[in-house]
């Protein structure tokens, strides 16, 4: 490695880290830095967290195949991990869901088990749409969905017949949003995703290096719309449905502004976020993000989003450990090092299973 390169390497992160870095002009980056990687030389107290000290819930997973073959194996690891329910998002619905459904109590995971049903957007100029998606929704429910989850290509990639973006308020929805709400049951909405996706890929945005290596995650400013547009179209069903129960994925992508995320969780009441994907920004923030799991401590639900076992050891330590700078598992993703929240039990407790219980209406007995 020349002087050169890490000279200018050194420029780049400077101004990256600056306080004012958003009033300085962008760099020109054109070397190849993503291969720099050193270890760390610091020698602090490790506690590595392979099984989480309670059982969870995780509320943000993915499994398409569950509606076949045998269950068995995803629940033995589930067992390593201390999970006890691992929430499938992705049921699709109708008679897709029903075949999960019964091949999860016909191999008895019931309590292990929990799906949620899925919705189709893309039809919504046929006349009769919402009331034939409201039936749908009472269908699922009654074959054992346990809540509906919102995907973020509805309300973003998702059109109607002549082509036009098809907002997530959309008020065809309505009748949809206001039947959960009657069934009592939670709907889980991704919408967007992190805010600097938007933003010009320069040395100023903070995930230039995922943006690198993973080019199909850049946007334009408005496409297909703005960032600002497609989260307040979001905030405006929550708004609009109070007798319903949101539960906002990612954080909401407010986990690197929890002031806004805090004026949110106080304006909405029905409102509650899970963290899947952004424990790396909670853990660049210890004293900030314990402050906020102090405060909103019943409002707050595992997610752990993309299904592999070895990556939860790191949401255990965030939350568990007082460990300090300690790697997160997609150097791209967060190349900045993790701190742990040293939660305190009981807080431990809501957010690995109390509260995702009480949404979606679990026997705490299995927990305790």
């Amino acid at each position: 490695m020349n002087l050169t390169f890490i000279h200018t390497l050194l420029i780049v992160l400077m101004v990256n880290l600056s306080a004012d870095a958003q009033r300085r002009e962008p760099l020109d980056i054109t070397i190849d830095f993503e291969s720099y990687d050193p270890p760390s030389t610091l020698v602090v107290p490790e506690n590595p967290v392979s099984r989480a000290k309670y059982p969870f819930i995780d509320i943000h997973n993915h499994q398409w195949r569950m509606g076949e073959g045998d269950l068995s194996k995803l629940v033995s690891e589930m067992d390593t991990l201390n999970m006890q329910v691992l929430v499938n998002l992705s049921g699709r619905g109708g008679a897709a869901l029903k075949a999960m459904t019964d091949n999860v109590k016909s191999q008895d995971f019931e309590d292990r088990l929990v799906v949620f049903t899925n919705i189709n957007i893309q039809s919504i100029d046929e006349p009769d749409w919402s009331e034939e998606t409201v039936k749908q929704l009472e269908f699922d429910v009654a074959n054992g969905a346990k809540g509906l989850k919102i995907f973020k290509s509805q309300g973003m990639r998702n059109k109607d017949k002549s082509g036009n973006r098809i907002p997530i308020n959309d008020p065809r929805i309505d009748p949809v949003w206001a039947k959960c709400g009657e069934l009592g049951i939670p709907i889980l909405i991704h919408s967007a995703d992190p805010r600097s996706f938007w933003l010009p890929h320069d040395s100023l945005n903070e995930r230039w290096l995922e943006l690198k290596l993973r080019p199909g995650r850049k946007r334009g400013p408005d496409n297909p719309a703005t960032w600002e547009q497609i989260i307040s179209e979001q905030h405006d069903i929550f708004r609009k449905h109070p007798n319903t129960t949101f539960i906002n994925a990612h954080f909401g992508w407010f986990a690197n502004d929890l002031a806004k995320l805090s004026e949110l969780l106080d304006e909405l009441p029905n409102m509650y976020v899970e963290f899947g994907a952004v424990i790396a920004e909670l853990g660049r923030q210890p004293r900030n993000a314990a402050r906020f799991f102090e405060q909103y401590q019943d409002r707050i639900l595992f997610g752990k989003d993309a299904y592999h076992p070895q990556e939860y050891f790191t949401y255990f330590r965030v939350l568990e450990t007082a460990d300090e700078h300690f790697p997160y598992y997609k150097r791209y993703h967060a190349f900045w090092k993790m701190y742990g929240l040293d939660l305190p039990d009981e807080i431990l407790r809501k957010i690995y299973y109390k509260n995702g219980a009480k949404l979606l209406g679990l026997d705490l007995n299995h927990f305790e």
